[in-house]
C-alpha cells in the first residue's frame, strides 16, 4: 500500500472477503454473524488506510445470490459488526446482486470505481476469480494489495520456496480431479504427502482395492497410478475406512441413517467409505511426527455427519499438536492472521498452515485455531496459488498504473515488480513489510509493497477455477 499516492482526504475502495457464516435472525429479524474472523482479518489494512487519512468503503460478496437481489444474502447483518470494529467505514451491498460482478462486466467496473481515488485488494479468498471487483479496478485506479493479501501470498511463497524440512502435506476433500494438479505440484516439494477424504478411493482402486460404492473416479485411475509410482513411499493412504451401509444417508449437523462399520481398505459391495478409520488416524498422526513444516487442506471425510467426523478432528488435533502456537489470538492485530509466518523460524516445533473452509471449521469447532501457525482465509485460492503460481487478482495488481516496474529480469518475464532478495529464484513473494511481516532468509531492502512476482514456475490456468 506504500506505493499508493498520498491518501489524505482520498476515497479508497477496499475489496474484502466478508463471506462470513450467518446464524438465525435476531429479535429484530436480521440474521447474526456467527464468526467475524474474516472481518477482523481485514482490520490491519483498514487501520493503515484510515491512519493515512483515507475514507474507506468496503465491497464484498456474501453467498451465491446468482446475480439477483436476494434479501437472504444482504450484507445488513455485517454492518453492526463492521461499525463496532471499524467505526466510520462504509459497506456497500452484496457485489453478487449484480450479474456484472461474476461476468466481469466493464460497465459494472466503471460503476464500482466511480468517485474513488484508489483501490486495495485484501480479499485473498476471491483473488483466484476473474470477477469485476477483483481484476477490474486496477486498470482504472492506483491499486495495491492489502496486508492480508500480502501475508497470504508470502506464506504460500515461503512454503513452496524454502520450507524447513521434513515438509508434510495433508490433503483431503471429495474429488481427486479437483486436486490432482495440486497433488502433483506438492509432490515436487514435500517429503511426505498424506491423502484422505473421498479422493483417496481413486488411489486405492488404482492399487487394486475394492471401493464399494465410495466416491471414485475411473477416469483418473491411470493418472493416480502414475502419481503413486512417482511418489513411492512418500504418499501415505488410508489403511482402514469408516463405511456406511447400502441405502444409508449422510446427515448434516446430526447423524443420518444406516449402519456404520470400520472396514479394511477393501470395502464391501454397496458400502460407501466416508471417513478414515482409527488405524489411519494413528498413521496420519505418525506421519507428522518430526515434521518442521505442515500444510493441511481439506477434510478427511463427510464430517458434517458426526458419525464421520472423527478423522477430520483427529487430523486437526494432530496438526495442532506438532505446530507452533499463533503469537497472538486476535485476528484484528497487525500480526494476527498468520502469526509466526516465517516458515521454518528458529526454535519452532513445526510451522503449520491450514487452509480451506472445512479444515478451518474443524479447527474452530475444537477450539484449536490459535494452536496453528497460520490459518488461511482462502480455500480455492490457496490451492490455485500452489498449483499455478499466480492468481488473476495478483496479475491485475501488477498491471496497475502505480505498480513498480520489473527489475532484474527481462521485461516480458511474468511481469514481476519490486525488488526481492530471491528474485532470481522465482520466489513469488509479496513486497516488503518490515513492520508486521516476519520474513525468512536475508532482510529485503526494497520499499515496494505491491504483489511482486509469481510463486514458483507459471502454470496454465485450468477452466475449472474460473
Amino acid at each position: 500500500m506504500e506505493d499508493l499516492p498520498p491518501l489524505d482526504g482520498s476515497r479508497v475502495l477496499l475489496r474484502a472477503d466478508f463471506n462470513v457464516p450467518l446464524g438465525p435472525p435476531s429479535p429484530n429479524g436480521v440474521a447474526t454473524v456467527e464468526d467475524d474472523f474474516r472481518i477482523r482479518a481485514t482490520l490491519p489494512t483498514i487501520r493503515w488506510l484510515t491512519e493515512h487519512g483515507a475514507r474507506v468503503t468496503v465491497i464484498t460478496h456474501l453467498g451465491r445470490p446468482k446475480g439477483r437481489v436476494n434479501p437472504a444474502f444482504s450484507v445488513e447483518p455485517l454492518r453492526p459488526v463492521l461499525e463496532r470494529l471499524a467505526p466510520g467505514v462504509e459497506l456497500e451491498e452484496n457485489l453478487r446482486f449484480d450479474p456484472g460482478e461474476e461476468a466481469n462486466d466493464p460497465a459494472f467496473v466503471d460503476k464500482l470505481v466511480a468517485g474513488f481515488d484508489a483501490y486495495v485488494n485484501d480479499a485473498f479468498g476471491t483473488t483466484h476469480r476473474e470477477h469485476a471487483s477483483v481484476v477490474g479496478p486496477p486498470s482504472r485506479l492506483p491499486s495495491a494489495a492489502g496486508r492480508l493479501l500480502e501475508r497470504e501470498v508470502r506464506v504460500i511463497g515461503d512454503l513452496l520456496d524454502e520450507p524447513d524440512r521434513p515438509f508434510v502435506a495433508l490433503v483431503g476433500g471429495a474429488k481427486l480431479s479437483d486436486k490432482l494438479a495440486v497433488l502433483r505440484r506438492l509432490l515436487d516439494k514435500v517429503d511426505k504427502l498424506v491423502v484422505g477424504g473421498g479422493m483417496a478411493f481413486t488411489f486405492l482402486r488404482a492399487l487394486g482395492h475394492k471401493t464399494g460404492s465410495s466416491l471414485m473416479e475411473l477416469s483418473k485411475i491411470e493418472e493416480s497410478r502414475e502419481l503413486l509410482e512417482a511418489a513411492g513411499d512418500r504418499l501415505v493412504l488410508p489403511v482402514d475406512i469408516v463405511a456406511l451401509s447400502p441405502g444409508g444417508e449422510i446427515g448434516c449437523g446430526s447423524a443420518g441413517s444406516g449402519d456404520v462399520q470400520v472396514t479394511g481398505v477393501d470395502i464391501p459391495i454397496g458400502w460407501k467409505g466416508l471417513d478414515i478409520g482409527p488405524e489411519t488416524r494413528k498413521l496420519f498422526a505418525q506421519a507428522l511426527e518430526g515434521a518442521k513444516t505442515v500444510l493441511w487442506n481439506g477434510p478427511m471425510g463427510a464430517f458434517e455427519d458426526p458419525r464421520f467426523a472423527s478423522g477430520t478432528k483427529a487430523v486437526a488435533e494432530a496438526v495442532a499438536a506438532v505446530g507452533t502456537k499463533s503469537e497472538t489470538a486476535s485476528p484484528g492485530s497487525a500480526v494476527s492472521v498468520g502469526s509466526a509466518v516465517s516458515v521454518g523460524s528458529a526454535g519452532s516445533v513445526a510451522m503449520t498452515i491450514v487452509g480451506g473452509g472445512d479444515s478451518v471449521a474443524a479447527l474452530e469447532d475444537l477450539g484449536l485455531t490459535d494452536e496453528v501457525g497460520f490459518v488461511s482465509t482462502g480455500g480455492g485460492a490457496t490451492l490455485e496459488l500452489i498449483e499455478l503460481g499466480d492468481l488473476p487478482g495478483l496479475k491485475a495488481l501488477r498491471a496497475a498504473s502505480n505498480a513498480p516496474k520489473a527489475r532484474g529480469r527481462a521485461a516480458g518475464d511474468a511481469g514481476l515488480v519490486g525488488d526481492n532478495a530471491r528474485l532470481g529464484d522465482d520466489a513469488g513473494l509479496v513486497g516488503d513489510n518490515a513492520e508486521d511481516l516476519s520474513m525468512s532468509g536475508s532482510a529485503r531492502s526494497s520499499t515496494s509493497r505491491v504483489v511482486s512476482s509469481r510463486v514458483g514456475s507459471p502454470r496454465r490456468r485450468s477452466a475449472r477455477h474460473k
